[in-house]
């Protein structure tokens, strides 16, 4: 069934820039819906962006359009979110996310990574 692995998450002052990695392991992306969603303490896991792979289609949230960058490796095994101007907000544990089903935004993922933790200092 295979994994999906996030990494590149990390401490960084507001204003700052971070990029997340998504490579799946021993599962394919390509055809696919593959996003991301987040989740601050006390918070419920909110929709952050996701792509169709094919097609390279993205979608944002408001809260990070004009901010963040959603775009396909060269490998059809990974995907990279690209995050800049980071707000104390966008402080919470950051998980990658896939169905094999074509989907508008917010997707409705079957599989998920483990998650990678993103900090932004005031």
């Amino acid at each position: 069934q295979g994994q999906l692995v996030e990494s590149g998450g990390g401490l960084v002052q507001a204003g700052g820039s971070l990029r997340l990695s998504c490579a799946a392991s021993g599962r394919t992306l390509s055809a696919t819906t593959v996003g991301w969603f987040r989740q601050a303490p006390g918070k419920e896991r909110e929709f952050v962006a996701q792509i169709w792979w094919t097609v390279a289609t993205s979608y944002y949230s408001d809260s990070v359009k004009g901010r963040f960058t959603l775009s396909r490796g060269t490998a059809k095994n990974i995907v990279y979110l690209e995050m800049n101007n980071l707000k104390p907000e966008d402080t919470a544990v950051y998980f990658c996310a896939q169905t094999n089903r074509i989907e508008r935004a917010p997707m409705n993922p079957d599989y998920w990574g483990q998650g990678t933790q993103v900090t932004v200092s005031s």
